[in-house]
């Protein structure tokens, strides 16, 4: 599973924004997040761009580390 580090999440409403954002990109079938870590888990069913999963949380206000 790939991870990926996102700065700003603070709350439970933060992991449920960038959990449903994370699942409307293409190939993403399964995503966990840490809330004290500030990682995100996701499972791929073909390869996902990492451009594409920045912009897609930059697009909710956080930013990928």
């Amino acid at each position: 599973m790939p991870t990926i580090r996102i700065k700003g999440m603070s709350c439970q409403h933060c992991v449920g924004s960038v959990t449903k954002a994370l699942l409307a990109i293409d190939g993403i079938t399964k995503v966990t997040i840490d809330l004290a870590t500030g990682e995100a888990r996701y499972e791929e069913e073909k390869p996902v761009a990492t451009a594409s999963i920045k912009d897609a949380v930059a697009g909710i206000g956080f930013e990928v580390t």
